[in-house]
């Protein structure tokens, strides 16, 4: 026995074929919109999880510190490709070395750059040794400068070279000095008596230079 078609509430009579047709495709497409948002919420949700666990498993901690400069090993090969002695600065709490290099061109130069161990200290000293030169060399890295003046250290006498009217950014105080055939140079934007003292440090250093000529 065939059944009668359902009346369908709202309608007050039984659906036709394409009303069935109809309701049945408007839930498909509603049953696929919820999907599809429920999808996308679960993807929001892994995602968020996947960038905690990234973020939260990255190692923290301080940036290790840079390893140390062996300046006395540098030297060593500074000297037997130069055939003569080389200055070694041994810092001390106050200093680090940030560079030790022979660089080449028309005069060979043994350059160590230093600057203030502190954090919260700013400048640099170099001290460069100029193989070969005297202080005509001095002005090729001082923007020009020739010495202004003089000033004695631990009983040697230094040119001295005072860059600070002239606005120059890097470089506002040099001292330079002759031990033998060698030009030896401090320059950067320390203060002259910080320049000094670290020059004081160089003098025994300055006389073997000088003695062995």
């Amino acid at each position: 026995m065939s059944r009668e078609p359902r009346v369908v509430a709202g309608l007050g009579r039984p659906e036709t074929a394409q009303e069935t047709a109809d309701r049945k495709a408007e839930s498909s497409r509603v049953y696929r919109s919820s999907q599809t948002f429920r999808n996308l919420i679960a993807a929001l949700i892994v995602t968020v999880g996947v960038v905690a666990v990234v973020v939260l498993g990255v190692p923290r901690g301080q940036v290790p510190d840079r390893p140390a400069i062996d300046v006395a090993a540098i030297a060593a090969d500074v000297e037997t490709s130069m055939q003569r002695a080389a200055l070694v600065v041994e810092p001390d709490e106050y200093w680090r070395v940030n560079e030790a290099a022979l660089s080449g061109g028309s005069t060979r130069v043994w350059t160590i750059t230093l600057a203030p161990a502190a954090d919260d200290e700013r400048g640099f000293v170099r001290v460069a040794q100029a193989f070969g030169a005297d202080v005509g060399w001095a002005p090729q890295v001082l923007d020009g400068m020739a010495p202004n003046g003089t000033t004695t250290i631990d009983g040697r006498e230094w040119d001295e070279f005072d860059l600070r009217g002239r606005g120059t950014a890097n470089i506002s105080y040099a001292i330079g000095t002759q031990a033998g055939p060698d030009y030896i140079l401090l320059y950067g934007s320390q203060s002259p008596e910080a320049t000094a003292e670290l020059a004081e440090t160089l003098s025994a250093q300055i006389d073997d230079l000088e003695e062995a000529e």
